[in-house]
């Protein structure tokens, strides 16, 4: 069942956190932003394992992917927060799973999802993909994927338009007519062959930052809407 939804808050008092002896001001500030999230707050208030689950559920929200009955596929899954949000609205169920997760990290069961700890680059993964979809068309392709990130903007935003391309590729292959995609870019938007080949293969395309997004992130997302088929 849905779970209810309340705003995050806002009025919080702020919580500061001591710099440790050994703990580096880095970290200090990584457990000190944590601590005064409230969406960090509000995933585990409404059960769900990370506040990633508010990005997607804004975007859906917004945009209507995911339908009763849909089978999606969610790759960069770890630690799960977007496969239960999926879950959770195309009425997955262990009898009749309808989403399947990858990642090369571990990934607790989920209810409804079959989760497969894989490399997506792996040569194998999309047919292990296929197989677990049951030889059926995907309605959505979700992609969290990011490239460990270097320091460098432009070569961490490089990297990681490189996944979205394979990811939509790898959509393209396995999308119904009517499909949709949503894949992680950074700041600076997808490249430019990305976005022609989803303005080719899609009816719209939008960059889009959910609110659950940190405002100091440089992460975007593309959501791209209605797959033109394979033809």
């Amino acid at each position: 069942m849905p779970k209810d939804r309340q705003p995050a808050g806002r009025n919080q008092l702020k919580v500061r956190v001591k710099t440790a002896k050994r703990r580096k001001a880095s970290s200090t500030a990584w457990l000190e932003r944590q601590l005064n999230d409230p969406y960090v707050a509000r995933a585990k208030a409404e059960g769900y394992r990370a506040r990633s689950a508010f990005k997607l559920i804004e975007m859906d929200d917004r945009y209507h992917l995911l339908k009763p009955g849909d089978r999606v596929v969610d790759l960069g899954a770890a630690p799960g927060g977007w496969s239960e949000v999926a879950a959770e609205r195309v009425r997955s169920t262990e009898a009749e799973p309808r989403v399947v997760a990858l990642d090369y990290l571990a990934i607790e069961p989920l209810p409804g999802v079959l989760v497969l700890q894989k490399d997506f680059l792996d040569e194998d993964a999309p047919d292990a993909i296929r197989a677990a979809l049951g030889g059926q068309p995907a309605d959505v392709v979700l992609s969290d994927m990011a490239a460990p990130t270097t320091g460098h903007r432009q070569t961490d935003h490089i990297r990681t338009t490189a996944l979205g391309e394979v990811a939509a590729d790898f959509a393209a292959s396995v999308l119904r007519p009517g499909g949709h995609f949503v894949a992680k870019v950074f700041q600076g938007g997808a490249g430019a062959e990305l976005l022609n080949v989803l303005k080719r293969d899609f009816r719209s395309v939008h960059h889009v930052k959910p609110p659950a997004s940190r405002a100091g992130s440089v992460e975007l997302y593309l959501v791209a809407k209605g797959f033109r088929g394979g033809g």
